[in-house]
């Protein structure tokens, strides 16, 4: 079993953590789907004592997937413990994962405490999960920080006390890689029954190094790698999946093999963006749009001749299809449902009915209809329930105008209507929406992005709004980018009305 790698998706729980990219269950339970065609090991589908959505999501996520290991995420809490275990009593394979702070800093600053307390507190919490179920692992939160000699002291009590799996994380993401490699090393070899327990490496990548600490901490005995779909997570973000994957695939003298079918990763990665409406960043490795782009002349003459001059990935091994279907407004039902399908999206009924009909409206406004555009309209439809919908946007500016916008909006049944002028056209739009909406809400983050590179592409905008000392995240998709920017500002309206 030496030569396994397990990998343990957290995107449903670290990754999740980032701000507006909260998911309802019913889309958890759809990542969570695509994860076990994957070939994920472990998913980390929550915390469940945080809150009544994160229960409820480890519950329908143990009822809706077969093989993969179901993780909940505790403190070193009894409580969090005995809520963690009610919320994976449908799981056919289960794990508890708990854990404390190790670094003297987290545990002067933190806890109040002194490191003999914290290896009891680690031991407790260990053996009370072990009452409940088989599969504990054990997280030393700021390991990256923690001397190696008390790391390797709290790392041989937590085994001995029951933990099949140790999480060494570089929570903040400081470590070097030569530093991560060696912490995980000094445990192989000075830890009394590190074989009877797998070693974890869980990093982030708050200084760019959390790909190249997992692969130091593999390459040094750790035999389980905690990673996210497209790096997502906290802050800077965590490992990514993908780049883990397809390193090992890539390099045969890393002496591992992992479960994944990286023909799923394209796919996964476009349904995780979709979803969470969360943009790739175009140089993404692996998954970024122009990850397989070749724009130099010299790159391009090359590719021709022999394809390995400079690329050392097929983009078929990672699902991208150079001969992809692309859909026009002649396509039917059928062709739409097959590569919601390939996307990881079932669908049928009044739903697909409801995709289809926008479909065909943008159909008329663009030529071609490529997968981000399908995921997008996918993920649409979950606007249906919205209090305040727009009907009408008309808007006039140009040069040497002053823009003038005349909007309508349906809100809880109601019509109203309102027009303004603005320095800009979406300026404009969003003070004619404020005439209705009277509300004390600040704009704080606008960010635009192209789904490709047509010029009737459809545009994508994210936005930050500031209502009542809170912070809401809106998503609006159009063809019009100044009727996007208004269904993205409406989209946090109706996230705060709730």
């Amino acid at each position: 079993m030496d030569d396994r790698l397990f990998i343990f998706d957290t995107t449903l729980r670290d990754g999740e953590q980032v701000p507006g990219c909260q998911l309802n269950t019913v889309e958890k339970i759809q990542v969570a789907k695509q994860l076990e065609l994957l070939g994920v090991d472990v998913i980390e589908a929550g915390f469940p004592i945080s809150s009544p959505g994160d229960f409820n999501s480890v519950i329908e996520i143990s009822k809706a997937v077969t093989w993969p290991t179901i993780c909940a995420l505790t403190r070193a809490v009894q409580k969090d413990i005995d809520v963690a275990v009610e919320a994976l009593q449908y799981a056919r394979h289960k794990r508890i994962h708990t854990g404390i702070g190790t670094s003297d800093m987290h545990i002067k600053y933190k806890f109040n405490s002194n490191r003999e307390e914290i290896i009891e507190r680690g031991v407790a919490a260990v053996k009370y999960a072990k009452r409940f179920v088989e599969d504990v692992e054990f997280y030393a939160e700021d390991a990256g920080r923690t001397d190696n000699e008390y790391l390797a002291r709290v790392v041989e009590a937590v085994i001995k006390a029951g933990a099949t799996v140790v999480n060494i994380p570089d929570t903040t993401g400081y470590c070097l890689p030569d530093e991560y490699g060696a912490k995980i090393r000094y445990l192989m070899e000075h830890v009394d029954g590190i074989d009877r327990a797998i070693i974890s490496t869980h990093c982030h990548n708050d200084l760019g190094m959390a790909t190249a600490n997992t692969i130091s901490g593999i390459l040094n005995g750790a035999r389980q790698a905690e990673v996210t779909i497209n790096g997502i997570g906290e802050r800077a973000g965590n490992t990514s999946l993908e780049e883990i994957a397809m390193i090992i695939k890539c390099h045969s003298t890393i002496p591992v093999q992992t479960n994944i079918n990286t023909t799923k990763i394209y796919p996964t990665s476009r349904m995780v963006s979709s979803l969470m409406n969360m943009p790739v960043q175009p140089n993404k490795a692996v998954v970024g749009r122009n990850a397989f782009a070749h724009s130099s002349g010299i790159h391009q003459d090359g590719v021709l001749k022999n394809v390995q001059t400079y690329e050392i990935m097929d983009p078929k091994d990672v699902g991208i299809d150079d001969n992809s279907i692309v859909l026009t407004a002649r396509s039917g039902r059928a062709a739409l449902r097959h590569r919601l399908s390939v996307l990881g999206i079932d669908m049928d009924g009044e739903r697909l009915d409801k995709v289809y009909e926008a479909f065909l409206r943008l159909a008329d406004q663009k030529k071609e209809i490529g997968d981000d555009d399908i995921l997008m309209l996918a993920g649409a439809d979950r606007t249906a329930g919205h209090s305040i919908k727009l009907k009408y946007l008309q808007v006039t500016s140009g040069v040497g105008v002053r823009p003038v916008a005349s909007i309508g909006l349906d809100v809880a049944g109601e019509q109203f209507e309102a027009a303004a002028s603005g320095n800009g056209p979406v300026d404009a739009a969003i003070k004619a929406l404020k005439c209705i909406i009277r509300r004390q809400m600040t704009l704080k983050e606008f960010t635009i992005q192209a789904i490709s590179k047509g010029s009737d592409d459809v545009g994508k905008v994210h936005m930050q709004v500031e209502y009542d000392g809170q912070l809401y995240y809106g998503f609006g998709a159009n063809t019009d980018i100044i009727a996007a920017s208004v269904e993205a500002y409406i989209d946090c309206i109706n996230k705060f009305r709730h």
